[in-house]
């Protein structure tokens, strides 16, 4: 008999021990389910950009395809409403106005957004601010592009600490508002301990999207051939400074010069973009005066990726942390001798000249 006059149901008991069977079921099968995750997935903390940790730079180039490609549809919506909100951000050191749009605002809030959720221990930094609150809550589908698996088909982990990424979620904003749309970019550029190794050009209205990860792979690739002996050289039509001057200067007064907008654009022009409708091609682009580095990261990533060169006037590397202004100028070459090009352009440019 049980102690205080109870007795003890045999069913009570079996009932009693079934409850706790279930609940001893419960919570080791939910701990052996995550310890089997962890050890299937590995560190998806880290891969996908968890505060600290690694981050697998396919993830990010994937990413990064997606980012600039929704940033693209926000600039080519804004553009077909016509109703750009257009604004100057102040003056360019040329004097120009700095234009922004609504076109500039939505594409920095959809790429930023995706790239910060998806990725939150990496460091972004942006052309356009954006505030805590107006994050939207967007993040990588993880879905991975068949050409990236299939050019890229090793894991390539680096130290999250490691990256900064640039974005520029529009990419000649001043030819934007004046509807030139062929100049227009939208670019996602991954630099690791300053060096970039992945970029992403995207054209929101011709839908073409170039990327390359240096040592990885690309969907892009250099043209057959380079003028050497008479280069076409691209240049900015917005942001010049004496970059004509010069360019005749040092390659004869003959030398056959386009002006463009916007750096994505230009960088485009030297590799072989076979079914990128409209797009000039160049075998040099120089810019002599200040340039941001979202403005060129991610031409210099693909180039870089491709054997090309993306330099400071002086034939140095530029390095993506720190400030986001690149004082330096910059020559841009793919098949040519890029030292050659430095050393003919030293004895035009002065120092001065170099940070106009």
């Amino acid at each position: 008999m049980a102690p205080m006059g109870i007795r003890l149901s045999p069913l009570g008991i079996g009932v009693f021990c079934l409850l706790g069977l279930g609940v001893l079921y419960h919570v080791y099968s939910g701990l052996l389910t995550w310890r089997l995750s962890a050890f299937l997935l590995g560190d998806r903390a880290g891969s996908g950009g968890g505060e600290s940790g690694t981050v697998d730079l396919r993830d990010l180039l994937a990413a990064a395809v997606q980012a600039a490609e929704l940033g693209g549809v926000e600039v080519r919506t804004v553009r077909e409403s016509n109703k750009l909100n257009e604004n100057s951000k102040g003056k360019t050191r040329e004097g120009a106005d700095d234009k922004m749009t609504r076109g500039d605002l939505l594409s920095n809030r959809r790429m930023a957004s995706l790239i910060k959720n998806t990725f939150p221990g990496v460091q972004v930094n942006t052309e356009e601010h954006l505030e805590e609150a107006d994050k939207e809550s967007i993040s990588w589908d993880r879905k991975m592009p068949d050409d990236i698996k299939d050019k890229i088909q090793n894991a390539k982990l680096v130290p999250t600490e490691s990256i900064t990424v640039w974005i520029d979620p529009l990419d000649a904003t001043h030819e934007y508002t004046e509807n030139l749309v062929n100049y227009v970019t939208t670019m996602v550029c991954v630099a690791v301990d300053g060096k970039p190794v992945i970029g992403v050009i995207h054209k929101p209205f011709t839908r073409y999207t170039a990327w390359a990860m240096v040592d990885g792979g690309s969907n892009v690739k250099r043209r057959a051939s380079y003028d050497e002996k008479s280069p076409t050289i691209i240049v900015s039509r917005s942001h010049s400074g004496k970059v004509k001057e010069v360019t005749f200067q040092t390659f004869g007064n003959h030398t056959k010069i386009i002006s463009a907008g916007g750096s994505g654009y230009k960088v485009l022009s030297l590799l072989d973009v076979t079914g990128n409708e409209n797009q000039e091609t160049a075998d040099v682009y120089i810019h002599v005066t200040y340039i941001k580095k979202w403005d060129i990261c991610a031409g210099n990533a693909i180039l870089n990726a491709l054997g090309g060169q993306m330099t400071n006037l002086k034939g140095e590397e530029i390095i993506y942390t720190g400030q986001d202004g690149n004082e330096g100028g910059l020559l841009a070459s793919m098949g040519m001798d890029h030292n050659a090009l430095v050393e003919k352009l030293a004895s035009k440019i002065s120092d001065k000249e170099k940070k106009i």
